[in-house]
């Protein structure tokens, strides 16, 4: 089998993420009905990955949307996509926006470590964050033009920002 073969089969197809969402929708759709949370699902394949929003208005989902709450659900429904399928889950859940919020956060973080940069420091850490999160910031610190590693183990894995 060949690196390309090999690539090819690890990596799941569209229907197989579609699959995923549907999964994951249905388990989401219960845990609304359980919490009496009116929610409209939105189902997508994004980068690779099954992507599910969330979208509702009024109070129940504020509560949800808070970014350790969406990181849990999130594990919760991969773990309800794995039992269901028999395979690891990288799908990826938002909601009521919580995704492009948490994205400014990190920005922002990003921003003051290149402050840090600007007054003299050779580098800038950030905190320990999810492997999602950690590649959101490497590709806002690409964006602009520094270079960034990840270091640590589990959950103190972190992101050291530098200039080369």
């Amino acid at each position: 089998m060949t690196a390309q073969d090999l690539k090819a089969s690890t990596e799941s197809t569209v229907e197989q993420l579609e699959h995923e969402g549907d999964v994951a929708a249905d388990f989401l759709e219960e845990l609304l009905d359980i919490a009496d949370i009116d929610g409209d699902l939105t189902l997508d394949v994004r980068q690779g990955r099954a992507y599910v929003s969330i979208e509702a208005e009024g109070e129940g989902l504020s509560l949800l949307s808070a970014p350790d709450t969406v990181q849990a659900l999130q594990e919760l429904t991969r773990l309800a996509v794995q039992s269901s399928t028999g395979s690891f889950s990288r799908l990826i859940l938002d909601i009521g926006g919580s995704r492009d919020t948490r994205r400014r956060q990190l920005e922002a973080l990003v921003d003051a470590a290149v402050a840090k940069l600007d007054d003299g420091a050779t580098q800038a850490s950030l905190p320990s964050m999810s492997s999602y999160e950690r590649k959101l910031v490497h590709d806002i610190v690409s964006e602009r033009g520094l270079v960034s590693e990840s270091y640590g183990e589990g959950a103190d894995r972190h992101t050291v920002i530098s200039r080369h």
